[in-house]
C-alpha cells in the first residue's frame, strides 16, 4: 500500500504522504483554530473525491468560484481569475477531482496559485501537481506553518507582490503576520476587486466587515493591527470585496464600507 497525503477533517489542510495519519495537526493546535473534543480526525484524497463533488460558479466576467459539496473543514471556496496565458487561483479547497481540473482547464488553466493564510492552505500542493506544477505563492511569514513542503512553493517577502496582468498580493497582517489579500484591478468591471478571505471578514450583513485574530475562539484583533490592514489596502481601488465563502461578498462601495467598518470596530473595542 502506497503512502497517503492525509487531510485534517477539522481544517482540511493536507500533510505529506505517510503510511499512517499524523499524530497531530499543528494548524488546529494553534490558538486561532481548535481541536475537537474527540481529537484530530483524518481523511484521504480518494475519500474526498468519493464523497464530494465540485461546485463551479461564474461569479462575474473573468471570475469563477470553486467549492466542494458537501463542505469539508471550514468550508471555504477558491476564486479563479481567468486570464490569457493562464489564470490565478486564490486560496484552495481539499477536493482535487477530474471535474474540477477540467473546469479550470476549460477557462485557460492556471499560471499561479496564491494563498491567504494557513487555514486556506488545504490541498495546495496536490492542486499544483494536478495542474502540472503550478507555482504557489506564500508570504515568507507563513513559511513556518506549511504542513506539506514542496518545490512548487515560492515564498515572497515585503509588502506587495505583482503577479502581472493587474493582480497584486498585499501583506495585510492581522489574522497572521503574513496574512495576504489579493487585488484584481480589472474586477467589478474595471473598478477593482479585493479578495480578503477572512483577513477582512465580510459580515452576514454584507455592507459591513470585521476583523479577528481567531474566529472560532472569539479572539479580537487590537487597534494597531486593524489600522495596519486598512492602511495596507488603501493604495488600491476596489468596488467589490470577496471574503472566503460564497455568501460573504460586498458587491459595491467596498473601500468606503471597509473604512466605516474599521471605524465601527475601533469604536467598539475602545476603552
Amino acid at each position: 500500500m502506497s503512502d497517503i497525503a492525509y487531510l485534517c477533517t477539522t481544517c482540511a489542510v493536507q500533510y505529506p504522504p505517510s503510511a499512517t495519519p499524523p499524530a497531530h495537526c499543528p494548524i488546529c493546535e494553534d490558538e486561532r483554530q481548535y481541536v475537537g473534543p474527540d481529537g484530530p480526525g483524518w481523511t484521504t484524497p480518494d475519500e474526498v473525491r468519493r464523497t464530494r463533488t465540485a461546485d463551479w460558479r461564474n461569479l462575474e466576467p473573468g471570475l469563477f468560484g470553486l467549492g466542494a459539496v458537501p463542505q469539508l473543514g471550514i468550508g471555504q471556496r477558491a476564486l479563479v481569475v481567468a486570464q490569457r496565458d493562464g489564470g490565478v487561483m486564490w486560496d484552495c479547497i481539499p477536493l482535487v477531482s477530474d471535474a474540477a481540473v477540467a473546469n479550470l482547464n476549460a477557462v485557460g488553466g492556471l499560471r499561479a496559485i496564491a494563498i491567504s493564510h494557513p487555514h486556506f492552505f488545504s490541498a495546495m500542493v496536490e492542486w499544483s501537481e494536478a495542474l502540472g506544477g503550478v507555482a504557489i505563492y506564500l508570504h515568507d511569514d507563513l513559511r513556518r506553518y506549511v504542513t506539506r513542503p514542496s518545490a512548487y512553493i515560492h515564498y515572497w517577502s515585503g509588502e506587495t507582490l505583482s503577479l502581472g496582468q493587474g493582480i497584486t498580493l498585499i501583506r495585510c497582517g492581522g489574522h497572521f503576520s503574513g496574512s495576504t489579500a489579493l487585488h484584481w484591478a480589472d474586477g467589478a468591471a474595471g473598478r477593482g476587486a479585493l479578495f480578503s478571505s477572512d483577513t477582512i471578514m465580510v459580515a452576514p450583513d454584507t455592507r459591513w466587515m470585521s476583523f479577528m485574530r481567531s474566529y472560532p475562539n472569539y479572539l479580537p484583533l487590537n487597534a494597531a493591527r486593524v489600522r495596519r490592514i486598512v492602511d495596507a489596502v488603501e493604495p488600491f481601488a476596489f468596488e467589490r470585496l470577496y471574503g472566503g465563502w460564497w455568501d460573504r461578498v460586498c458587491q459595491e462601495d467596498g473601500k468606503a464600507r471597509l473604512r466605516r467598518s474599521a471605524e465601527r470596530y475601533l469604536s467598539a473595542i475602545a476603552d
